[in-house]
Protein backbone atom coordinates (compact mmCIF):
# COMPACT_ATOMS: atom_id res chain seq x y z
CA UNK A 1 0.00 0.00 0.00
CA UNK A 2 1.28 3.48 -0.89
CA UNK A 3 2.10 6.06 1.76
CA UNK A 4 -0.75 8.30 0.51
CA UNK A 5 -3.38 5.65 -0.20
CA UNK A 6 -6.89 7.10 0.11
CA UNK A 7 -5.75 10.73 0.07
CA UNK A 8 -6.58 13.43 -2.46
CA UNK A 9 -4.12 16.14 -3.51
CA UNK A 10 -4.28 19.32 -5.54
CA UNK A 11 -1.06 20.55 -7.15
CA UNK A 12 -0.55 23.91 -8.86
CA UNK A 13 1.97 24.44 -11.64
CA UNK A 14 1.55 20.74 -12.40
CA UNK A 15 2.31 20.85 -16.13
CA UNK A 16 6.09 20.90 -15.69
CA UNK A 17 9.05 20.96 -13.34
CA UNK A 18 8.58 20.42 -9.62
CA UNK A 19 4.78 20.50 -9.86
CA UNK A 20 4.76 17.74 -12.47
CA UNK A 21 7.22 15.50 -10.63
CA UNK A 22 5.31 16.06 -7.40
CA UNK A 23 2.09 14.97 -9.11
CA UNK A 24 3.82 11.83 -10.40
CA UNK A 25 5.22 10.92 -6.97
CA UNK A 26 1.94 11.59 -5.15
CA UNK A 27 0.10 9.34 -7.60
CA UNK A 28 2.78 6.65 -7.26
CA UNK A 29 2.17 6.66 -3.51
CA UNK A 30 -1.56 6.12 -4.00
CA UNK A 31 -3.02 9.63 -3.90
CA UNK A 32 -5.61 10.86 -6.33
CA UNK A 33 -4.17 14.03 -7.80
CA UNK A 34 -5.92 17.06 -9.26
CA UNK A 35 -3.26 18.59 -11.48
CA UNK A 36 -3.78 22.28 -12.19
CA UNK A 37 -1.96 24.75 -14.39
CA UNK A 38 -2.61 27.91 -16.38
CA UNK A 39 -1.71 25.87 -19.50
CA UNK A 40 -4.72 23.57 -19.84
CA UNK A 41 -3.52 21.56 -22.85
CA UNK A 42 -0.12 20.84 -21.35
CA UNK A 43 -1.50 19.77 -17.97
CA UNK A 44 -4.08 17.59 -19.73
CA UNK A 45 -1.31 15.76 -21.57
CA UNK A 46 0.67 15.18 -18.39
CA UNK A 47 -2.38 13.98 -16.43
CA UNK A 48 -3.20 11.48 -19.15
CA UNK A 49 0.34 10.09 -18.95
CA UNK A 50 -0.05 9.51 -15.20
CA UNK A 51 -3.32 7.68 -15.70
CA UNK A 52 -6.32 6.88 -13.56
CA UNK A 53 -5.04 8.53 -10.38
CA UNK A 54 -4.80 11.97 -12.05
CA UNK A 55 -7.33 14.54 -13.20
CA UNK A 56 -6.73 18.08 -14.44
CA UNK A 57 -8.20 21.57 -14.39
CA UNK A 58 -7.09 24.98 -15.61
CA UNK A 59 -6.12 27.36 -12.79
CA UNK A 60 -4.77 30.88 -12.85
CA UNK A 61 -3.54 31.06 -9.26
CA UNK A 62 -3.83 34.87 -9.19
CA UNK A 63 -7.63 34.69 -9.65
CA UNK A 64 -9.62 34.07 -6.47
CA UNK A 65 -12.78 32.91 -8.23
CA UNK A 66 -10.81 30.27 -10.11
CA UNK A 67 -9.36 28.98 -6.83
CA UNK A 68 -12.85 28.67 -5.35
CA UNK A 69 -14.18 26.86 -8.42
CA UNK A 70 -11.23 24.46 -8.74
CA UNK A 71 -11.19 23.50 -5.07
CA UNK A 72 -14.94 22.93 -5.01
CA UNK A 73 -14.72 20.84 -8.20
CA UNK A 74 -11.91 18.77 -6.69
CA UNK A 75 -13.99 17.93 -3.63
CA UNK A 76 -17.02 17.24 -5.82
CA UNK A 77 -15.01 14.80 -7.92
CA UNK A 78 -12.94 13.11 -5.20
CA UNK A 79 -15.12 13.68 -2.10
CA UNK A 80 -12.31 15.27 -0.07
CA UNK A 81 -9.05 17.23 -0.10
CA UNK A 82 -6.11 16.15 2.06
CA UNK A 83 -3.06 17.72 0.40
CA UNK A 84 -2.48 21.09 -1.27
CA UNK A 85 0.84 21.79 -2.97
CA UNK A 86 1.33 25.44 -3.96
CA UNK A 87 4.05 24.85 -6.55
CA UNK A 88 3.33 27.39 -9.31
CA UNK A 89 5.72 30.32 -9.40
CA UNK A 90 7.93 32.57 -11.49
CA UNK A 91 11.35 34.18 -11.30
CA UNK A 92 12.55 37.53 -12.61
CA UNK A 93 16.21 38.51 -12.74
CA UNK A 94 16.32 42.21 -11.85
CA UNK A 95 17.82 44.32 -9.09
CA UNK A 96 15.94 46.99 -7.14
CA UNK A 97 16.92 49.76 -9.56
CA UNK A 98 16.10 47.83 -12.72
CA UNK A 99 12.73 46.34 -11.85
CA UNK A 100 9.56 48.17 -12.83
CA UNK A 101 6.58 48.49 -10.50
CA UNK A 102 4.54 46.46 -13.00
CA UNK A 103 7.02 43.56 -12.91
CA UNK A 104 7.34 43.80 -9.12
CA UNK A 105 3.59 43.41 -8.78
CA UNK A 106 3.47 40.56 -11.31
CA UNK A 107 6.06 38.50 -9.44
CA UNK A 108 4.28 39.04 -6.13
CA UNK A 109 0.89 38.28 -7.69
CA UNK A 110 2.09 34.86 -8.81
CA UNK A 111 4.48 33.86 -6.03
CA UNK A 112 2.78 35.41 -3.01
CA UNK A 113 -0.84 36.23 -3.85
CA UNK A 114 -1.31 32.87 -5.57
CA UNK A 115 0.03 31.04 -2.52
CA UNK A 116 -2.08 33.16 -0.18
CA UNK A 117 -5.26 32.38 -2.14
CA UNK A 118 -4.40 28.68 -2.14
CA UNK A 119 -3.87 28.69 1.63
CA UNK A 120 -6.99 30.77 2.32
CA UNK A 121 -9.35 28.59 0.34
CA UNK A 122 -7.47 25.36 0.99
CA UNK A 123 -8.06 25.89 4.71
CA UNK A 124 -11.73 26.62 4.02
CA UNK A 125 -12.12 23.25 2.33
CA UNK A 126 -9.77 21.11 4.44
CA UNK A 127 -11.13 22.13 7.82
CA UNK A 128 -14.39 20.38 6.96
CA UNK A 129 -12.47 17.09 6.93
CA UNK A 130 -10.59 17.69 10.17
CA UNK A 131 -7.09 17.30 8.71
CA UNK A 132 -4.84 18.29 5.87
CA UNK A 133 -1.35 19.23 4.74
CA UNK A 134 -0.54 22.44 2.86
CA UNK A 135 2.92 22.57 1.30
CA UNK A 136 4.15 25.89 -0.06
CA UNK A 137 7.07 26.14 -2.48
CA UNK A 138 9.32 28.93 -1.33
CA UNK A 139 13.05 28.94 -2.15
CA UNK A 140 16.50 29.29 -0.67
CA UNK A 141 16.05 32.80 -2.09
CA UNK A 142 13.35 33.28 0.53
CA UNK A 143 16.06 32.87 3.19
CA UNK A 144 19.16 34.50 1.71
CA UNK A 145 19.39 37.52 -0.57
CA UNK A 146 20.62 37.97 -4.12
CA UNK A 147 21.61 41.33 -5.59
CA UNK A 148 19.55 40.76 -8.76
CA UNK A 149 16.51 39.01 -7.29
CA UNK A 150 14.66 41.89 -5.63
CA UNK A 151 11.10 40.73 -6.33
CA UNK A 152 11.88 37.02 -6.15
CA UNK A 153 13.63 37.37 -2.77
CA UNK A 154 10.78 39.49 -1.45
CA UNK A 155 7.98 37.21 -2.66
CA UNK A 156 9.59 33.95 -1.58
CA UNK A 157 10.57 35.39 1.81
CA UNK A 158 6.95 36.39 2.27
CA UNK A 159 5.80 32.85 1.40
CA UNK A 160 8.09 31.57 4.16
CA UNK A 161 6.44 33.79 6.78
CA UNK A 162 2.91 33.33 5.42
CA UNK A 163 3.40 29.59 5.88
CA UNK A 164 4.19 30.05 9.57
CA UNK A 165 1.14 32.26 10.08
CA UNK A 166 -1.14 29.72 8.38
CA UNK A 167 0.36 26.89 10.45
CA UNK A 168 -0.17 28.73 13.73
CA UNK A 169 -3.69 29.81 12.81
CA UNK A 170 -4.74 26.26 11.93
CA UNK A 171 -3.13 24.83 15.07
CA UNK A 172 -4.81 27.42 17.28
CA UNK A 173 -8.18 26.79 15.62
CA UNK A 174 -7.82 23.02 16.05
CA UNK A 175 -8.38 22.31 12.36
CA UNK A 176 -5.83 19.49 12.15
CA UNK A 177 -4.25 21.20 9.13
CA UNK A 178 -0.47 21.45 8.90
CA UNK A 179 1.37 23.98 6.74
CA UNK A 180 5.07 23.86 5.83
CA UNK A 181 7.35 25.46 3.28
CA UNK A 182 9.92 23.92 0.95
CA UNK A 183 13.11 25.83 0.10
CA UNK A 184 14.96 24.41 -2.90
CA UNK A 185 18.05 25.83 -4.52
CA UNK A 186 18.90 25.26 -8.20
CA UNK A 187 16.65 22.49 -9.55
CA UNK A 188 16.57 21.09 -13.09
CA UNK A 189 13.30 22.67 -14.23
CA UNK A 190 12.20 24.50 -17.38
CA UNK A 191 12.46 27.75 -15.39
CA UNK A 192 16.12 27.17 -14.55
CA UNK A 193 16.95 25.88 -18.03
CA UNK A 194 15.45 29.03 -19.52
CA UNK A 195 17.62 31.21 -17.28
CA UNK A 196 20.74 29.26 -18.26
CA UNK A 197 19.86 29.27 -21.96
CA UNK A 198 19.34 33.05 -21.97
CA UNK A 199 22.76 33.76 -20.44
CA UNK A 200 25.65 34.88 -22.72
CA UNK A 201 27.54 31.61 -22.07
CA UNK A 202 25.08 28.86 -21.03
CA UNK A 203 27.71 26.25 -20.15
CA UNK A 204 29.67 28.70 -18.05
CA UNK A 205 26.43 29.75 -16.33
CA UNK A 206 25.61 26.12 -15.51
CA UNK A 207 29.07 25.46 -14.06
CA UNK A 208 28.86 28.66 -12.00
CA UNK A 209 25.66 27.34 -10.41
CA UNK A 210 27.17 23.91 -9.77
CA UNK A 211 30.19 25.45 -8.03
CA UNK A 212 27.87 27.19 -5.56
CA UNK A 213 26.51 23.83 -4.35
CA UNK A 214 28.71 21.86 -1.93
CA UNK A 215 27.34 18.58 -3.32
CA UNK A 216 28.47 19.81 -6.75
CA UNK A 217 25.32 19.16 -8.71
CA UNK A 218 22.07 20.84 -9.63
CA UNK A 219 19.11 19.31 -7.85
CA UNK A 220 16.49 17.14 -9.53
CA UNK A 221 12.71 17.61 -9.29
CA UNK A 222 12.56 14.26 -7.45
CA UNK A 223 14.76 15.70 -4.68
CA UNK A 224 11.93 18.14 -3.95
CA UNK A 225 9.02 15.83 -4.73
CA UNK A 226 10.24 13.21 -2.26
CA UNK A 227 10.22 15.77 0.55
CA UNK A 228 6.74 16.83 -0.46
CA UNK A 229 5.58 13.20 -0.23
CA UNK A 230 6.92 13.09 3.32
CA UNK A 231 5.13 16.30 4.33
CA UNK A 232 1.94 15.07 2.67
CA UNK A 233 2.02 11.75 4.49
CA UNK A 234 1.09 10.70 8.00
CA UNK A 235 4.81 10.31 8.72
CA UNK A 236 4.95 14.07 9.37
CA UNK A 237 1.90 14.62 11.58
CA UNK A 238 3.99 16.52 14.18
CA UNK A 239 5.60 18.81 11.60
CA UNK A 240 4.05 22.22 10.98
CA UNK A 241 5.21 25.79 10.51
CA UNK A 242 8.69 24.70 9.54
CA UNK A 243 10.89 25.07 6.47
CA UNK A 244 12.50 22.18 4.63
CA UNK A 245 15.69 23.24 2.88
CA UNK A 246 16.70 21.19 -0.17
CA UNK A 247 19.86 22.90 -1.36
CA UNK A 248 22.82 20.52 -1.46
CA UNK A 249 24.42 22.47 1.37
CA UNK A 250 24.21 25.99 -0.10
CA UNK A 251 23.11 27.88 3.01
CA UNK A 252 25.34 25.83 5.31
CA UNK A 253 28.34 27.70 3.90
Amino acid sequence: MGRLEGKTALVTGAASGIGLQTSIRLAEEGARVMMTDINLEKVRQQAEKIGANAAFLKLDITEEEEWISVLDETVKRFDRLDILVNSAGMVLIADVEQITLEDWRKVHAVNLDGTFLGCKHGVRVMKEFGAGSIINLSSVSGMIGGFNLAAYNSSKGAVRMLTKSVALHCARAGYGIRCNSIHPTFIETPMLESMIRDSPDPEKARQTLVRQVPLRRIGKPDDVANMIVYLASDESTFVTGTEMVIDGGVIAQ
